[in-house]
């Protein structure tokens, strides 16, 4: 019949070893010492570097195309895949394929094209963003004077974003339609969304605390007391000219040469 055995585990006192091993540790050579200790040390940011950079980096591999409706950033997604003219229509929901970069290291990402429409935008957009590499904003230089308030709204609601601003992806605002005699240039629409993101930056900031005296969940754009220059964000924005359409029509090339030169360096 097995025997009950008690234990009494004040039988087991560490005290014994750990005065062992503070005795053999002291008894050591302090070079030797301090060598274990570096190569812990070592191993432990080897970690949390192959955790949080080079993982994050593998993880955010997608490029977004973004805007609002008609800013042609479907027939740019086909451009840039294809390199040729294709009929497009109003999106209803992402398009993705592979898309390979234009550079030594023959870099791949996952290009894909959020619908642009007001009522899917914004949903899209908060189901893709923790991927991205890069986001590229399209606007319609033709016809940007008029639009300019709905673009600088996206535009806010995009770079006030906290997983956004937290994950810093390269933002490329692509200026779209050049072909377009009447399109505006770049650099001068850059200028008039420094002017319209920081007009709404204080009135959203207004209205958000007047609310419930809180600014809400938002991260605040640019640097608080100074006027709004895309400069003061965390991420790199870049503003480039482009085509997606021809001036010669569907048989001609577009200009993508700008934004894909971007994309290369991502």
């Amino acid at each position: 019949m097995d025997e009950k055995i008690n234990l009494d585990f004040e039988d087991f006192s560490t005290e014994p070893f750990l005065e062992s091993l503070v005795k053999d540790l002291q008894d050591q050579d302090p070079v030797f010492l301090i060598g274990i200790f570096v190569a812990i040390a070592v191993v432990v940011i080897t970690i949390v570097f192959l955790k949080y950079f080079l993982g994050g980096q593998t993880t955010r591999s997608a490029v977004l195309l973004v805007g609002l409706c008609d800013s042609g950033k479907t027939l740019l997604f086909s451009r840039l895949l294809l390199g040729k003219f294709k009929r497009t229509q109003t999106s209803i929901t992402e398009s993705s394929a592979v898309y390979k970069a234009k550079n030594e290291r023959g870099t791949s990402w996952t290009l894909i094209d959020l619908p642009g429409h007001e009522s899917l935008r914004l949903q899209f957009l908060d189901r893709f963003k923790g991927s991205a590499r890069a986001i590229v904003f399209v606007i319609d230089s033709a016809i940007f004077q008029k639009e300019v308030r709905d673009v600088a709204e996206f535009l806010y609601f995009l770079l006030t974003d906290s997983v956004i601003s937290k994950n810093a992806p390269t933002v490329v605002v692509a200026c779209n339609k050049q072909d377009i005699t009447m399109a505006k240039s770049a650099k001068l629409i850059q200028q008039q969304l420094e002017k319209e993101l920081n007009t709404l930056r204080v009135t959203r900031s207004a209205a958000l605390t007047s609310q419930d005296g809180s600014v809400g969940g938002s991260v605040h754009l640019g640097k608080k007391g100074k006027d709004f220059e895309f400069s003061q964000l965390p991420m790199r924005v870049e503003f480039v000219e482009c085509s997606a359409r021809s001036s010669k029509g569907e048989d001609g090339e577009g200009d993508t040469e700008a934004l894909e030169k971007s994309l290369a360096r991502l």
